[in-house]
């Protein structure tokens, strides 16, 4: 099955910010809040391919890699239509951890789905992590930084270095960044 997320089949034109290039659908908007709308519905697209069906041996993770909590009363054997919403929910969730980031939360949240929010902020005597570290700054070259999430046990996963490309790519917004080509 072949899963296309949203964005890409709304990409009608694009347009010059310095160096950036920056999709826009000029069919479905006419001011810059829609896009966040569907950026969002691209991040769960996005998400749901690589997390993909989590069953009975991913425990204690179910449906689309949401992490069983204390108190919940349901196992692997939920629906897709529930998957999706707490899927939904948990993605909020951790956009909401980053929202002093403003438009930057969704793709945090994005790869805090992944690695958790601790892993990008910090806690106890694990450091800040350098994307937050530039963010903060102001600094929005984080493209290495980013795709730097894609190492398990200290070595690169190659599909996890693809997840992370094609979540900035997609989430990020912007195709060039300092004039390098990421597609």
């Amino acid at each position: 099955m072949i899963l296309l997320c949203p964005l890409l089949l709304l990409i009608q034109d694009s347009f010059q910010i310095g160096r950036k290039e920056c999709i826009v659908d000029l069919h479905k908007t006419t001011d810059f809040q829609q896009p966040e709308i569907d950026l969002f519905e691209t991040a769960v697209a996005c998400i749901k391919k690589y997390e993909g069906w989590h069953s009975r041996e991913h425990f204690p993770y179910v449906g689309y890699g949401h992490r069983l909590l204390k108190g919940e009363a349901f196992d692997h054997r939920i629906s897709e239509e529930f998957a999706d919403l707490l899927l939904r929910k948990d993605l909020r969730i951790k956009c909401g951890v980053f929202r002093d980031f403003g438009r930057d939360s969704l793709i945090l949240g994005t790869l805090a789905y992944n690695v958790g929010e601790y892993r990008l902020l910090g806690f106890g005597k694990k450091l800040k992590s350098n994307l937050i570290r530039k963010l903060e700054k102001g600094n929005r070259d984080i493209y290495d930084d980013y795709i730097s999430f894609c190492h398990h046990k200290g070595k690169v996963v190659p599909s996890i270095k693809k997840r992370r490309m094609e979540e900035y790519r997609l989430l990020f917004n912007c195709k060039y960044i300092n004039n390098k080509n990421y597609d």
